[in-house]
């Protein structure tokens, strides 16, 4: 039972989503359903008994690995100090060309930069200040960037027609890192203004 439950506990940590007892069926061979079953309620009353930071919740028809809701607010915390982090000049370049082009896709950011912009668009996206908007109706459907309430409010703008003159990108390429404010992220904002997860850009090909 011990190490069925460590195998569980494994594979609901990386999922990042619910997992259905079927789900888990199938990535554990020589388990039926009832002891899959027992071992998940055992792992859920570890968890419940030892005063952990994490819970094994039952959502949308599967299990899933999420943190106590006492939690929150030391994991506001740390998204606030995640938010107080510096960018680097190439965050800041590629931010400037999502925010004075938008809407953008990828192709059109690495056009202008010269280079593969993947990591530093999950970065933004993490940081709340570039969100997915869609897709292009285009070959390969590509992702279609935009800029964020988070990003008006991290550089004092009332609206995108405040931006400043776009300066040349060679210019932007020699600018100082800049240092984010520690903003208060709006728990409830809608998905779309705030997509961050580095592993749903990556299931849909950023």
């Amino acid at each position: 039972m011990s190490g069925l439950k460590g195998i569980l506990e494994a594979i609901l940590f990386v999922s990042g989503e619910p997992l259905s007892v079927d789900r888990m069926l199938g990535a554990v061979d020589g388990v039926d359903r009832a002891e899959l079953t027992s071992a998940l309620r055992a792992l859920q009353a570890d968890y419940a008994a030892e005063g952990r930071g994490l819970q094994l919740v039952e959502v949308a028809g599967g299990f899933q690995i999420a943190t106590r809701p006492d939690c929150a607010p030391w994991i506001k915390r740390l998204e606030r100090a995640k938010e107080g982090a510096r960018l680097s000049r190439s965050a800041m370049e590629t931010l400037a060309i999502v925010a004075y082009k938008q809407p953008v896709v990828r192709a059109e950011i690495e056009q202008l930069r010269g280079v593969d912009t993947a990591a530093v668009l999950k970065t933004l996206l993490e940081r709340r200040l570039v969100r997915i908007v869609g897709r292009k109706d285009a070959p390969g459907r590509p992702i279609i960037y935009g800029t964020t309430r988070q990003f008006l409010q991290a550089f004092g703008l009332k609206d995108l027609s405040d931006l400043p003159a776009l300066r040349d990108i060679k210019e932007l390429k020699e600018a100082e890192p800049f240092t984010l404010p520690n903003l208060d992220v709006d728990a409830d904002a809608s998905p779309e203004e705030g997509r961050s997860s580095v592993s749903e850009t990556e299931s849909m090909g950023v």
